[in-house]
């Protein structure tokens, strides 16, 4: 984005900015009651300090049979732009608007920054996507490309155009977009089973992907997103398959030591399953090369319960779970991936262990989210903790302060969380930004439990340029 374009701009909204800051930030990370709640930590959203540009749309068009889909193609890219939280996206737009010209200075007269055109070429599976971003204050285009569309009646045809709206978020802004990802996530069913659905970014296409007559649970994503890797209890105790979404095959993670083997996750290079093994004489975290079939190992041993392993981007450290302090109440330690000293993350104080579960390293590799509370009687709230080289963190954000918040998993863009959240009318998944505060269901009315967000699934489609 051009920040020196936007400054007039911005100044002449700084006042509507700063208010709209104050309404995002939530309840619970405002003022003294959040110093009172988490003693010792600086508490807040973290706004950056940026104003978001404002993005209109033009009515899209189509040629050749594009017609028919057009506004359907247009209406989807505009909810996923909205969605970024990226930009102030222009839905009411005043008549006269030409679907065939661009009028810069109309539209600079109107507030916007940027400006999306689109057109529909053909129908049925020739048809492709025509996609341009105009940048208003310079009155040019600042990137087009083309997007072939599978048929509208196809499975692959919402994400071909998530893909676009992705790129037109990459254009504006330089941040990958986060459209093209789907959420896959445990449901219990009513006959009190669990089995794995996967949704869309944007709520839609949701779907079952097992079907086992048992409990099927933590799902995690493989790096390039063909393969998710689970707990399910279908031969009587508790261990981990990798089921392949191409394929539908599956292949288990062998058991040669006594316990239940739990919370399975990648490493960066997709190879090898991080997991834990509890019960018997000893347990802790152990390492699988699911690719190679081989090479069983352990990471930590001992007579305490070491769970829920979350990888670092650079494959150095793994944060988790664990009861060693022996008071009863999970924390977040670090550790390296070989092994060795295991350092406290979580804002541990004598007398207050607080309670602090499901840590998820951010892709950007700067912060881990985890749900936690201080005091027992308070509910679960989803929290993120900044870390560097070092261990202990001093700051820890706060980004959720409505109802009970648990589980939380990273967006690729290392600014979005989905979490499960309890509100007065149920349960459901929610997606916060952890840089405005806004928050938005993602699905509602079921029992989900531990989501976890998938990397890009666009790389099946290609722009032309």
């Amino acid at each position: 984005m051009r920040v020196t374009s936007l400054l007039s701009t911005a100044l002449a909204r700084l006042v509507v900015v700063g208010a709209a800051i104050a309404l995002a930030l939530p309840t619970g990370a405002q003022g003294q009651d959040v110093e009172e709640r988490f003693p010792g930590v600086s508490l807040g959203i973290t706004y950056d300090g940026r104003e978001a540009a404002t993005l209109a749309i033009q009515p899209f068009t189509g040629v050749s049979g594009g017609e028919e889909i057009a506004s359907q193609v247009q209406g989807i890219i505009g909810r996923d732009l909205r969605y970024s939280n990226r930009f102030q996206v222009l839905d009411s737009l005043p008549r006269g608007i030409s679907r065939d010209e661009v009028d810069y200075g109309l539209w600079d007269q109107i507030g916007a920054d940027f400006l999306v055109t689109g057109r529909v070429e053909g129908a049925g599976i020739t048809s492709t996507l025509v996609v341009e971003l105009h940048d208003i204050v310079y009155r040019e285009v600042m990137d087009r490309a083309r997007f072939p569309l599978p048929n509208p009646d196809s499975g692959d045809f919402r994400m071909a155009v998530h893909t676009a709206a992705d790129e037109i978020v990459y254009w504006a802004t330089g941040d990958p977009g986060i459209a093209a990802t789907r959420v896959v996530y445990s449901q219990r069913m009513e006959d009190g089973n669990q089995e794995l659905w996967v949704v869309d970014f944007d709520g839609e296409n949701r779907r079952r992907i097992t079907d086992h007559a048992s409990i099927s649970m933590s799902p995690a994503w493989s790096p390039d997103g063909n393969r998710v890797a689970y707990v399910s209890y279908r031969t009587g105790l508790p261990r981990i398959y990798e089921l392949n979404l191409s394929t539908g095959e599956e292949r288990s993670v062998p058991a040669p030591r006594e316990g239940d083997y739990i919370t399975p996750t990648y490493t960066p290079d997709g190879q090898s399953l991080i997991f834990a093994v509890v019960g018997g004489r000893r347990s802790g975290l152990f390492t699988y090369n699911i690719v190679r079939e081989c090479c069983f190992a352990n990471i930590s041993e001992g007579p305490y319960e070491d769970i829920s392993p979350t990888v670092s981007p650079d494959g150095s450290r793994i944060a988790f779970n664990s009861n060693r302090l022996g008071e009863g109440a999970p924390q977040i330690y670090l550790v390296p991936v070989g092994g060795g000293q295991a350092n406290l993350l979580s804002p541990y104080t004598p007398g207050r262990p607080g309670y602090y579960s499901s840590p998820d390293w951010s892709p950007l590799g700067n912060r881990i989210a985890f749900h936690g509370r201080v005091d027992r009687g308070m509910p679960h709230q989803i929290l993120i903790s900044e870390v560097g080289t070092g261990t202990r963190s001093n700051r820890l954000v706060q980004v959720t302060s409505q109802g009970r918040n648990e589980d939380p998993s990273w967006a690729p863009d290392g600014r979005h969380l989905v979490y499960v959240g309890e509100r007065n009318w149920g349960r459901g998944l929610f997606i916060v930004d952890a840089v405005t505060g806004n928050e938005r269901t993602l699905v509602s009315g079921i029992r989900p439990n531990v989501p976890a967000w998938s990397p890009s699934l666009a790389s099946g489609v290609t722009a032309d340029r």
